[in-house]
């Protein structure tokens, strides 16, 4: 296992890094006093820029149009571009974009991919993902209420749901919905639909407010009620009562690409930290930095961020070399200690700013916001604690339910 960073990796870190530097940071104080749908003719210019760098859809094979990246190289590059909030938009590798991709790559019919797929890799249309329901519990995936029918040649889907990803201005939504009502085994009642956004029935009720803020077009999450959509039958993704399968393959690499854009936001609340710290005065000629609280703020916030970058790489070296199922246990580690990191990262470099921390000034206060979730979606905290208790304990003889 040898994580020294290939020279393909060396090379591609340095073009997004450059590429960050003279397109992207420039936009960020625009993002954090305009809505998101305002700046998309400028992130569209940006985006087609991306694309001559050879490494827009990063993670797609070539043959299909993308950069053809492994997942750990992809995680390299994740990480440069999670440095701004707009990074993975422009190089079109953004969730839940990402995973409805590698959803369509795996289990798509060549229709499907025609229709759906190639046009996503392509930048020309986005997509949303619609799991969460506001009546059932999260942490529970399996509980859920919307159905979906077979009624003649299409399925005929009632439901609602909510925190649906990036809907407004989406083309089309993968919808989990229970098809198998009656299957013995929980995980085999849900099946994955492709529902295109303009279907009748197919509601958005509207943006949830989040931290204060509904946002708009791809940053936004939304409220959707499923009113008689009748889509196809050939709509399915995969095999009938396959949709928490596909889910987890989707989870898997996802977990990934969110822990390296943690880091990258980590990396980048750091050196604003450290900058603030060694300019800062606080009385003539003695600069923040010189505060053994604030040297102790940074020497944790450098060894936690090192050791988060070390357990993703291992992670996504195992899923590479070994496959999803082989490293569950490394995905859930880094889901909640990144997720952990991340917050405190933050919280530190909010009090190092002081009030300026609080301000649009910094990017600080808009991913304090923005990224307390963290903890939360692709399974809480809790949850993945629970499951690598249980199998630690497991070897001392400990069965738990």
């Amino acid at each position: 296992m040898d994580f020294t960073p290939s020279e393909r990796v060396i090379s591609l870190k340095d073009i997004v890094r450059k590429f960050m530097e003279k397109e992207v940071f420039s936009m960020e104080l625009a993002l954090r006093h305009q809505s998101f749908k305002e700046l998309l003719p400028e992130l569209l210019e940006k985006r087609n820029k991306a694309k001559q760098t050879g490494l827009f859809a990063p993670h797609i094979p070539e043959e299909l149009g993308g950069a053809g990246l492994s997942l750990n190289e992809f995680a390299h590059m994740s990480e440069e571009l999670g440095r701004s909030p707009l990074g993975h938009y422009i190089f079109n590798c953004q969730a839940p974009d990402v995973g409805n991709m590698e959803i369509l790559m795996g289990y798509g019919t060549e229709e499907q991919k025609e229709k759906y797929l190639l046009p996503l890799i392509r930048g020309d249309i986005r997509s949303s993902f619609c799991m969460t329901e506001p009546e059932f519990a999260g942490s529970n995936p399996v509980w859920m209420g919307t159905r979906a029918e077979k009624l003649e040649d299409h399925w005929v889907l009632r439901g609602h749901k909510w925190f649906a990803s990036s809907v407004e201005g989406s083309h089309f939504a993968i919808v989990m919905a229970i098809t198998d009502p009656e299957a013995e085994n929980d995980y085999a009642k849900a099946s994955m639909i492709i529902v295109p956004t303009h279907t009748p029935g197919f509601e958005l009720i509207g943006n949830i407010s989040v931290m204060g803020d509904r946002g708009s077009d791809y940053a936004s999450h939304a409220e959707v009620s499923l009113q008689g959509c009748r889509v196809p039958l050939s709509h399915l993704l995969g095999p009938q009562g396959a949709g928490f399968a596909i889910a987890q393959m989707r989870l898997g690499p996802g977990r990934i690409h969110h822990c390296m854009r943690w880091i990258g936001i980590c990396e980048r609340a750091f050196d604003l930290m450290c900058h603030h710290a060694a300019t800062r005065e606080i009385a003539p000629g003695k600069t923040l930095g010189t505060r053994q609280t604030v040297q102790n703020w940074i020497a944790e916030s450098r060894a936690q961020i090192h050791a988060c970058r070390l357990m993703v790489l291992h992670a996504a070296w195992k899923i590479d070399t070994q496959g999803i199922y082989a490293a569950r246990e490394e995905i859930s580690l880094i889901k909640f200690t990144v997720a952990d990191t991340l917050q405190k990262v933050l919280d530190r470099a909010i009090q190092v700013h002081g009030a300026l921390g609080m301000t649009d000034d910094t990017p600080l206060a808009y991913w304090y916001a923005h990224e307390r979730a963290a903890r939360i979606y692709d399974g809480p905290d809790e949850v993945h604690k629970t499951v690598i208790a249980k199998r630690v304990l497991k070897e001392y003889g400990i069965q738990i339910s």
